[in-house]
């Protein structure tokens, strides 16, 4: 690939590393969306490289930390190359369906180190709080994380799913350089607190699940009848029953648009999240997820699409229609701590 085919790089907010505009989220290579085919997921790692993506988003609890040991020989052989994130805080225990937060000094210090480990590498790039424990004090858990940087086994520090004030916060104690939230034509309640207070502090915005965990890419209309048994979107409530078919007729906006451009659905919901960023004046770098390497192609080649202010007027109400949260428990969210 040329350099003129590579997507162009651009600073992870004020503070953070030059990335790819856009990333790589890794969580589906091992977990949660089906059987993976491991050559075929390694492929897509190199093919991600080749196109310019740089940001590979992992955490310890894809897996049960199997993720991160996927992605070690990727990353010893890329190491200059690729800026590595992970995450802590959501804990799981062997009973699968259990999940817990941890935000605690003691917690950080010893999830550093096993990620560390299981990623083979002395200095983790972006190191992200997962989700927000509201019982532990945000000032002692992000200065359990700056004291990381001191040490040199961060460079740079990221949240996830935190609000607008919790993230001035944060940002008050030490520099935060993204905030990783969902950001979709499906997923919008982001921008009703921590989208402006990201534009004000200049941290960057990494949407993941920008493709509404596939559902914007027109594959599905009905959990059940096109996920495998594995695949644990056939729980949300977004993919069942009536909302997973009203949902897709929410489709045909971005379909009639893609037609026009001559692109894919995930192609114009990609371009209209990176062109949503820039009406905030907001750094963004999505991470969509993929195992294949067309896939991967087929995503980079979003950046290079330009929606007219017409075209994005047109997809506008689609947000305010969806039927179905975006999660079964919405507890963990930052739209459970607004207001």
């Amino acid at each position: 690939m040329t350099t003129e085919e590579k997507i162009p790089q651009s600073r992870l907010g004020s503070t953070g590393p030059m990335v790819g505009v856009q990333g790589l989220g890794a969580m589906g290579m091992s977990e949660f969306y089906g059987d993976t085919d491991e050559a075929a997921a390694r492929d897509t790692l190199d093919a991600a490289l080749e196109a310019g993506v740089t940001l590979i988003d992992t955490a310890d609890i894809y897996g049960r930390g199997a993720n991160e040991e996927f992605l070690a020989p990727f990353v010893a052989a890329h190491r200059d190359e690729i800026t590595l994130a992970t995450k802590f805080a959501i804990v799981r225990t062997d009973e699968a369906l259990y999940r817990g937060v941890r935000n605690d000094p003691a917690y950080i210090r010893t999830a550093v180190e096993d990620s560390l480990r299981r990623l083979g590498v002395e200095v983790i790039d972006l190191y992200y709080m997962h989700r927000r424990d509201p019982d532990v004090p945000l000032a002692e858990s992000v200065g359990a994380m700056a004291d990381l940087v001191r040490q040199g086994k961060v460079k740079h520090l990221g949240l996830s799913e935190v609000t607008g004030d919790e993230l001035r916060e944060a940002h008050a104690v030490h520099p935060i350089a993204a905030l990783q939230s969902e950001w979709s034509l499906f997923s919008r309640d982001v921008e009703e607190s921590a989208v402006p207070a990201a534009a004000e502090l200049g941290v960057a915005l990494v949407p993941y699940s920008p493709l509404g965990r596939g559902f914007l890419t027109g594959a599905f209309t009905d959990a059940f009848q096109d996920l495998s048994d594995g695949d644990f979107r056939r729980t949300q409530p977004r993919f069942s029953g009536d909302n997973a078919r009203s949902n897709a007729a929410l489709l045909e906006p971005i379909r009639s648009l893609a037609a026009a451009h001559g692109a894919t659905l995930a192609q114009i919901a990609l371009a209209w999240v990176h062109q949503r960023a820039a009406v905030h004046g907001l750094p963004v770098v999505p991470i969509p997820g993929t195992r294949k390497r067309e896939r991967l192609l087929e995503n980079t080649a979003a950046t290079r699409i330009v929606l007219t202010d017409s075209e994005l007027d047109l997809l506008e109400p689609i947000a305010a229609q969806v039927a179905g949260s975006r999660y079964s428990d919405m507890s963990l969210t930052s739209a459970a701590r607004e207001n």
